[in-house]
Formats: C-alpha cells, structure tokens, sequence
C-alpha cells in the first residue's frame, strides 16, 4: 500500500489529492473530536520547555513559508510532505487528516513538524528544525509529541526514510522505538515507532534537526 501510495503521490497530483480530501473527510467524521481532545492532552504535559509547541493554522502560513524557504536546499532533499510555496502550504491547512504543529521561539517558528493520518489506523510523521536551532533538544519533543498523539489515537506510528539520508540513518539507529518493516522502491525503508514500557521519553534518539518523511 506505501509504495502505491508514494507513487501516486509523485506522478498523480490530482488523483492524490483526491485521496486526500475523501481520507480527510472519513477521518474527520469518526476521529476529529477524539484527536483535538488527544493533542490537547499531550500538548499540556510538555514541561521544562524554553519553546512553544504548539498545533498551526492558516494565519502561520507565512512564518512556514519563510522557515522552510530559510533552510538550505540539502535540507528538503528527502523532506516532502507537501509543496513549499505559499498556495500549496495553505491548500494542505484544509487537510482535515493532516495534523500541521510548530515550535516556536517568540514570533519566530524555528520548527515544523506533522502528522498525516489514514483512515486505516496508520500515521505518517516527519519532522524539520530551522538549522540555527539543531542539536538544542526541540527534535526529542516534536518525536514525544508526534508518537504520544498517533498512539494515543490508536494509530499506528510511521515513517518513511530514505537510506541515503545518512545522517538520519545514523540518528535513528540510538532510537530504541523504531522498528524496520520492510524496503520501499528507490533505497527507502518503512519504518514503525512503538510504544514500549519504560519511564523516559519516548523517541530518545538524537537531535539532528530532520526526521525526513516521504508521506
């Protein structure tokens, strides 16, 4: 199914956004209520922050846009959720499946991350850190954040990553919630955060700004 889905995603724009508006729309008839009360929970117990985490709308279109266009292009090589510019950023806040968060520091947004449901229980995260703002801890929250809320929800929590992004590779090799489920076309993996018992947070892994995300 992820490698149909990728694929229609890069060479059948209108029949992608088709699937994504009738997954929105089933998505948000059985689960909109039950994933703002789930964000609102897992938002209020994020403590010891210098940072706001917090869910975007439509007046943060600017600040993406201008936190995304400020990363060097390196940056966004493998991170492609959805376009960049300013139509395509505002067409994906009607998403109703498409779960858009930010980290910011004052006004300023020095990260983005999201979560992209499907109505067969799966989530698809990624993550990206304005590369002033790496290695400062903001990439261990976005992870607490993104994996509590898709758990909580009942969803299972994925990934897809490409084996070329060497320093991601790297970063999610110390990540003791990621489990590898199977090789993707063009060297990507698919791969699953798991729930496990222990006390720390979930998503240890370390801080290297980007959590390259091909959904």
């Amino acid at each position: 199914m992820e490698r149909i889905l990728i694929f229609i995603k890069h060479h059948f724009g209108f029949l992608w956004r088709i699937i994504e508006w009738v997954n929105g729309f089933i998505f948000s008839l059985f689960f909109k209520s039950r994933l703002n009360s789930v964000i609102s929970g897992v938002l209020s117990e994020i403590s010891g922050s210098s940072y706001l985490f917090r869910r975007l709308d439509l007046s943060d279109t600017e600040s993406l846009h201008t936190m995304i266009k400020n990363q060097d292009i390196s940056d966004l090589e493998y991170f492609s959720p959805h376009g960049f510019d300013l139509v395509s950023i505002k067409r994906q806040f009607k998403n109703r499946s498409f779960l858009m968060m930010g980290v910011f520091e004052g006004e300023k947004m020095v990260g983005y991350f999201f979560l992209r449901f499907f109505i067969n229980r799966k989530c698809f995260v990624g993550r990206l850190i304005d590369k002033q703002y790496r290695g400062m801890g903001i990439g261990l929250v976005m992870n607490d954040i993104m994996y509590e809320t898709s758990w909580r929800m009942g969803f299972r929590c994925l990934s897809t990553i490409s084996k070329k992004n060497k320093s991601v590779m790297k970063a999610h090799a110390k990540n003791p919630t990621m489990r590898v489920l199977k090789e993707l076309q063009n060297d990507y993996l698919l791969v699953e955060f798991v729930r496990f018992a222990r006390n720390s947070i979930p998503g240890e892994s370390p801080d290297n700004g980007n959590q390259k995300n091909e959904l």
